[in-house]
């Protein structure tokens, strides 16, 4: 599943690439992005939250999983509010659209594709936290593990998105 998920991302992050300075009309990257360091900050933070919670887990700590899976959602929903205040004033104050030109059609889509990985990942740690208060996460550890390594592959394509979008694509 991660081999096509990487692939996936592969193809938009290429196209993304291609299409850079293609634009025949604006707004430019250049003229509209700032650099999401708060976001990036939450993002990459939940990936120490939710590995703190998988040790929890598996050394049986059920309170302190629930707090630190808590925790990651928390990071993981102020991701994704930032992402929508920054589609927002995408959207509203600079007139960038997906049907804007090529850079709002490949930001949207590259951006909206991890956004969307970032929602799954929230609902499965939700599940896990509401079976975790349910008393129903014992035994699980080695399930939990597979997402918390779901949940790192999203933050580092999160690293390559910020860099090829926000860094270079700037």
């Amino acid at each position: 599943m991660i081999a096509t998920e990487f692939a996936l991302f592969t193809i938009f992050v290429v196209a993304y690439v291609f299409y850079t300075g293609k634009s025949l009309t604006g707004p430019t990257p250049s003229q509209v992005l700032e650099l999401p360091v708060w976001s990036t900050i939450c993002l990459l933070s939940s990936s120490i939250t939710v590995g703190i919670a998988e040790r929890a887990l598996k050394g049986n700590k059920i309170q302190m999983f629930k707090v630190w899976t808590a925790a990651t959602i928390l990071l993981g929903l102020e991701f994704l509010r930032q992402t929508a205040l920054e589609w927002r004033h995408l959207i509203v104050d600079s007139h960038l659209t997906i049907t804007t030109n090529l850079f709002g059609t490949t930001f949207y889509s590259l951006v909206g594709l991890h956004a969307s990985h970032v929602v799954l990942g929230l609902t499965l740690l939700s599940l896990s936290l509401i079976l975790g208060l349910r008393g129903s996460m014992s035994g699980q550890a080695r399930r939990f593990e597979l997402l918390a390594w779901y949940w790192h592959f999203v933050d580092a394509v999160w690293v390559v998105v910020f860099t090829v979008v926000y860094v270079i694509g700037r």
